[in-house]
Order: structure tokens, then C-alpha cells, then sequence
């Protein structure tokens, strides 16, 4: 994926491969995987004392760069001209570079003690000229902000909080489309005081307008927003089509199979859900969004009781019917049409190609249009 010109990666991993590879390295990965998050990590052994070519350019069409050092990190040139290569684009190029010291203590890798002298001491007698350049990126590496494998109780929550660490860094570096769009921050601004992020109980939220007056725009840019903050999260679209077209079980397997991760889920019964399905989900705290719900049996079937979402979760239901809402909703908000500028703004982004220049005339005609359907776009 491209964000930009000349990225095409979200993080670079430097690793050392006999520390890491088949071990943390490989879980990491899988944690990456799970939260959509594009990772370059060279699978090749390393041979030879330069760096490919390749090996450079990904790293330079990488948004960040995570290194993990290990115990024989600085024993091995090929990591250490990574290294080298990563800072410079951190201090050229602002690339965010962010250190895992994995079993070893930062101090080590400023310092180059411990295992990281022992591995100097022979890079001195064979590559005197290039330990200059290594020792200042290992120091400059180990001054940033990252983490230390010591203070979390297992690699597992270790990988958890880098996974989280790098999510959220590129939802805020790339925010969702949807923002921009005109009149919108303030119905999102106005959306996470309902929701009341950080709050411990499980909360329904209930979008209720007309068609056409942006629910569905509302509820998209706030799960993009929020989404990496989850356990488990899941967008639903469409449901009063979906429903008639596959079924609302089909519906039910698909949310279920989102949140718990695990492909092709079936649950047979419309109401209610497995006790070890039940079990799992109360572990985790998830963020779902049903979009366009039509009656409250749909409801029903797809979330049942609410009893079954961890601490702190967050349903969000978008729907034409304010009946839909009447039960086990926590707060309701009304999308209201666009103030009447807004309106037009909107109106002519949509129908003339470029309006930087339209004549009076055609202003005014969108003026009227906005005037007759009351602001609804």
C-alpha cells in the first residue's frame, strides 16, 4: 500500500535473525498481520558485509522503522549497517524509528558494553573504519523512546503494546478521509463525548436521522478513528440489505468471526450465542458498528443483550427508525442537516467539477436548490 509517494511500507524490522527469527520476531509478525499493519522484514540470511540495495530502498519507503535489539544485535555488520542507514533517514527524511531492547539493557546499546563490546572489540581488529558510524547510530538508537522487554510480565504483552504503539501512530499520521469531508468534525467531536472513551462499562450509541443525512459517514470516521484502541473491532455495513440478500445468521457469523479472529465461525442459533463463544468475547473490549439496523429483531440477533462485550466496549448502531433505538440504547444522536452554507458547500463540491470560478448565477441556483430540500444533501 501507498500512502504517499515513495512508501510503500508502514515499518521496517531490523532484527538479528539467530536472536529473533523464529521466536518473538515471528509472533511479532503475526501480531502485525492481524492489525493490518504493512511490515518489511527481510526473510533472507544475511551474507556479505554490505547491505543490498533493496534492503536501503526499503528501508527509505518505510513511514517507521522498529529495531529490535538482542543480545547478538552488534555482532552482526549487516544489522549494524541498518542501523546506520535508519538513522539517516530519521534525521533526514524525519522517519519515525522506534527501539525494542529485547533481553538487553538500553545502556548496553548506548555504551556498547556487555555483549555489545565483546562484539566490538572484533569489529575494531576487521572493520576499524566503519565503527565510528556504528557506535554513534547504536548511541543515537537507544536514546529514543521504545521498549524495554524487562518491564512487561511476557513477550505476549509485549507484542500487544508494540502492535497498539504502531496502530496508533499511523491513524494519527494518516486520519481517515471521511474528516475532511465538510460539516463533519463537529458531529465527531459530538459523537466521542457520547461514547465517553476510557470508560469502563459497555456502552450503545444510537445514530438516528433520514437517509442521506451522512450516519454512515459519521460512524465511519469515528471507527477509524478509534478502531486500534480495541481489542477487537468490526464495521458492519449495510444491514438492512445484507440481511434480505444473506440471511441475518449469515450477519451473526460474520461479526463474531471478525471479533474473535478466526475465519468461518458458525453459530446455528439466531438468539443467544455458545457459552465458550460468550466466554471469549467477555475477554476482550471491542468496538462494532452496525450500520443502517431497520427493526429491533435484527438488533436482537446481533448483539443479544450487550452482556457478552469485555469492559469498555462500544456498540454503534446507525438507523432510520428511532424505534429501533427504544431499548438498551445508552444515548441517541441526532444527525441534523448541515447548516445552510455547509450545505452548499457541500452541494456545489458535488455537482460542478471546479467551483473556484463558477459565475454569480450558478451560485445562487445551488443556493435555491439547498433552500428547497431544506439543507439535506
Amino acid at each position: 500500500m501507498a500512502y504517499s509517494s515513495g512508501i510503500k511500507y508502514d515499518v521496517f524490522i531490523s532484527f538479528r535473525g539467530t536472536d529473533t527469527r523464529h521466536g518473538f520476531l515471528s509472533h511479532l509478525k503475526k501480531e502485525f498481520r492481524q492489525k493490518q499493519i504493512d511490515a518489511y522484514v527481510d526473510e533472507r540470511l544475511e551474507s556479505g558485509n554490505q547491505i543490498s540495495l533493496s534492503l536501503v530502498t526499503a528501508i527509505k519507503e518505510s513511514l517507521m522503522s522498529l529495531i529490535i535489539f538482542s543480545k547478538d544485535y552488534a555482532s552482526s555488520r549487516w544489522c549494524l549497517e541498518e542501523l546506520v542507514e535508519i538513522i539517516e533517514c530519521m534525521e533526514k527524511q524525519n522517519q519515525i524509528v522506534i527501539p525494542v531492547f529485547y533481553n538487553t539493557d538500553p545502556s548496553d546499546v548506548r555504551h556498547q558494553k556487555g555483549s555489545y563490546e565483546a562484539a566490538f572489540v572484533k569489529h575494531d581488529i576487521n572493520y576499524k573504519e566503519r565503527v565510528p558510524s556504528w557506535e554513534s547510530a547504536l548511541n543515537k538508537a537507544a536514546n529514543l523512546s521504545g521498549f524495554h522487554s524487562s518491564i512487561y510480565e511476557d513477550e505476549a504483552e509485549l507484542i500487544e503494546v508494540i502492535g497498539k504503539c504502531l496502530s496508533t501512530r499511523l491513524n494519527i499520521m494518516f486520519p481517515s478521509d471521511l474528516t475532511g469531508l465538510v460539516g463533519i468534525d463537529q458531529r465527531i467531536a459530538d459523537l466521542e463525548l457520547l461514547m465517553k472513551q476510557g470508560s469502563e462499562d459497555v456502552r450503545v450509541i444510537g445514530i438516528w436521522g433520514m437517509g442521506g443525512m451522512g450516519k454512515t459517514t459519521i460512524a465511519a470516521a469515528v471507527f477509524n478513528r478509534f478502531h486500534s484502541e480495541y481489542e477487537g473491532y468490526c464495521f458492519l455495513a449495510n444491514v438492512r440489505e445484507e440481511s434480505e440478500n444473506h440471511g441475518i445468521m449469515y450477519l451473526k457469523n460474520k461479526i463474531l468471526s471478525t471479533l474473535l479472529k478466526e475465519h468461518d465461525l458458525h453459530i446455528g442459533t439466531p438468539n443467544g450465542m455458545p457459552h465458550y463463544v460468550k466466554r471469549r468475547l467477555l475477554r476482550k473490549r471491542v468496538l462494532v458498528v452496525l450500520d443502517d439496523i431497520s427493526d429491533s429483531d435484527q438488533l436482537e440477533s446481533l448483539v443479544g443483550a450487550l452482556d457478552c462485550f469485555g469492559c469498555g466496549s462500544r456498540i454503534i448502531i446507525t438507523t432510520r427508525d428511532k424505534q429501533v433505538l427504544a431499548k438498551g440504547v445508552d444515548k441517541i444522536y441526532e444527525v441534523k442537516p448541515l447548516m445552510f452554507d455547509d450545505s452548499v458547500k457541500l452541494f456545489m463540491s458535488n455537482a460542478f467539477e471546479n467551483n473556484s470560478f463558477l459565475d454569480m448565477e450558478w451560485i445562487e441556483l445551488s443556493r435555491k436548490v439547498i433552500s428547497y430540500t431544506k439543507g439535506v444533501p
